[in-house]
C-alpha cells in the first residue's frame, strides 16, 4: 500500500521483503536470549552485487571482518545472515568459524560456497557462539524463509537487542519504464557514535547496477546519515551496512553516474536518513530525538563537526532531558568541537513542533520565556538550530537524551 510520495519515489509498505526476490526469516535459535526470536535471515532467489561500509574501530568483530572480504571481492551474495545476543567480537579463530560455518550452512542446501553468505551479530562482547546452535538456527531460517510484509517485519524484530522498536522502510520509484524498489531494516539503540555509529543496517533492491556504482551510492550516503548520530560516544566492534541488489526490476544497467543513478542515490539517502533517525531515536533510555542543525557555516567540515559535538555533549544530552533552556551547553560544545569560529556571529534557536525560539544573538543572549522554551524542549523531538553566519555550508546530526534509564540497562547488559 503506497503511503506517500517523496520527491520521485514513493514509500511504502514493508522492508527487506519488498524489492523483487527477496525472502526472509527469523527464528528463536537460543544463542542468548530464551523465548524470543534472535536470528534473521534476507535471501534473495537470484544471485546479488553486494557493497558494505564498516565500523572505524580497530577491534572489529568477525562478521566485520569476513562481510568486507566478501564484499570487497567480485564474489556474488544470495543471503544474510543475523544473530542478536552475542556479537562474535573479541572471539579470535572461533569466531572467524563461526561465520564460515554460518556460511557453510546456507551453501550445504543452495550449493555455491561459504562466502555467497554475509553474516551479522551484535550483543555482548567476547562471549563465543555455539556452532550447533548457529547451524541448527542457520538451518531452520532457511526452512521457513517466506516472502512478503510478514516475514520482513519478523526479521527486523530478530535483530533487535535493547531497541524498543523494530525500524524498517521501503520506497520504489521508475527507471526506464521499470518499478524498482528498496526495502530496508536496521537495529541499533546503544554504543551509537560516528563512524559508524554502532548500528547492523540491511538495505535490499532490486535495482540492476554495477557493484562499483552501488559501492560508491552506499559510502558517499552513508557520510551524511548514519555517521552523523550519536548517543554515548562508543563505536561499535560490530557496525556493519550492507546493500544486495539483485537486477531483478530489470531496469537498464546503472554503469554510469547519469539521472538514474543519482535517483537511486537520493532514495538511498532517504532509506539510509530515515533508519539513521529512528536510532537516533531509539538510544538505550532515550524520550526524545535531539537535533542539531547548524547553517552557515564557513566550510561543510566545521559544520559537521559542530553538529556531532552539540548531539554529542552529556551536558546538552541532560539538557535536553531536563527541558532545560540552558544555551551555553550547546555553544560550549562548538568551542571545543575544534571547528574555528566567532561567537559574535552566532545565532541559536530552540525549535520543535510547539514553536521557534531564538536565545543568542550574535554574542549575547537574548530575554526568553523560560515557560515557552520549556514547552518547545519538551516535545518527542527538539531541534538546536545554529546560524553561524560565516558561509553556506550546513549539516545535521541526531541524537538523544541522556536519561537515568541509559546507565540502568547498560549496567545490567551483561545480565
Amino acid at each position: 500500500m503506497e503511503l506517500n510520495r517523496i520527491g520521485n519515489f514513493e514509500v511504502i509498505q514493508g522492508g527487506v521483503t519488498a524489492p523483487k526476490g527477496f525472502q526472509a526469516a527469523s527464528a528463536a535459535a537460543g544463542i542468548k536470549y530464551k523465548n524470543r526470536t534472535d536470528m534473521a535471515l534476507i535471501y534473495s532467489e537470484t544471485p546479488c552485487v553486494s557493497a558494505g561500509v564498516y565500523t572505524t574501530n580497530v577491534v572489529k568483530a568477525a562478521p566485520v571482518l569476513w562481510d568486507k572480504a566478501v564484499t570487497d571481492s567480485d564474489v556474488k551474495v544470495h543471503a544474510v545472515v543475523v544473530n542478536s545476543g552475542i556479537a562474535n567480537a573479541c572471539t579470535g579463530q572461533q569466531g572467524m568459524d563461526i561465520c564460515r560455518a554460518t556460511g557453510q550452512a546456507v551453501a550445504d542446501i543452495i550449493g555455491g560456497v561459504p562466502e555467497n553468505v554475509l553474516v551479522g551479530s551484535t550483543g555482548v562482547i567476547g562471549m563465543q557462539i555455539d556452532t550447533a546452535k548457529i547451524v541448527a538456527g542457520t538451518k531452520e531460517l532457511m526452512a521457513s524463509k517466506s516472502f512478503g510484509i510478514e516475514a520482513g517485519t519478523a526479521a527486523s524484530k530478530a535483530i533487535m537487542t535493547t531497541d524498543t522498536i523494530n525500524k524498517e522502510i521501503a520506497v520504489s520509484f521508475e527507471i526506464g519504464g521499470k518499478t524498482v524498489t528498496l526495502g530496508a531494516m536496521s537495529k541499533g539503540s546503544g554504543m551509537i557514535h560516528p563512524n559508524m555509529c554502532t548500528m547492523l543496517g540491511y538495505v535490499t533492491t532490486d535495482i540492476c547496477i554495477e557493484k562499483k556504482l552501488l559501492q560508491e551510492a552506499l559510502s558517499d550516503v552513508v557520510t551524511d546519515t548514519f555517521n552523523m548520530i550519536t548517543v554515548d560516544g562508543d563505536t561499535s566492534t560490530n557496525d556493519t551496512l550492507l546493500v544486495l541488489a539483485n537486477g531483478l526490476a530489470e531496469n537498464p544497467v546503472i554503469a554510469e553516474k547519469n539521472a538514474d543513478y543519482q535517483l537511486f542515490r537520493d532514495a538511498l539517502y532517504f532509506v539510509c536518513e530515515y533508519l539513521a533517525k529512528k536510532m537516533a531515536g531509539d538510544g538505550e533510555g532515550a524520550t526524545a530525538l535531539f537535533e542539531a542543525k547548524i547553517i552557515n557555516a564557513k566550510s561543510k567540515e566545521d559544520a559537521k563537526i559542530m553538529a556531532r559535538s552539540v548531539v554529542g555533549s552529556n551536558l546538552s544530552k541532560a539538557a535536553i532531558y531536563g527541558h532545560d533552556a540552558n544555551f551555553g551547553r550547546f555553544l560550549c560544545a562548538m568551542g571545543y568541537s575544534g571547528a574555528d569560529f566567532d561567537q559574535n556571529d552566532v545565532q541559536l534557536y530552540f525549535e520543535s513542533k510547539a514553536g521557534k525560539m531564538m536565545v543568542f544573538d550574535k554574542g549575547s543572549p537574548v530575554p526568553f520565556d523560560e515557560d515557552e522554551a520549556t514547552k518547545i524542549l519538551s516535545e518527542e523531538a527538539v531541534t538546536i538550530l545554529i546560524n553561524m553566519n560565516e558561509g553556506s555550508a550546513s549539516a545535521t546530526a541526531w541524537g538523544c537524551d541522556l536519561t537515568y534509564d541509559y546507565v540502568k540497562i547498560n549496567a545490567d547488559y551483561r545480565s
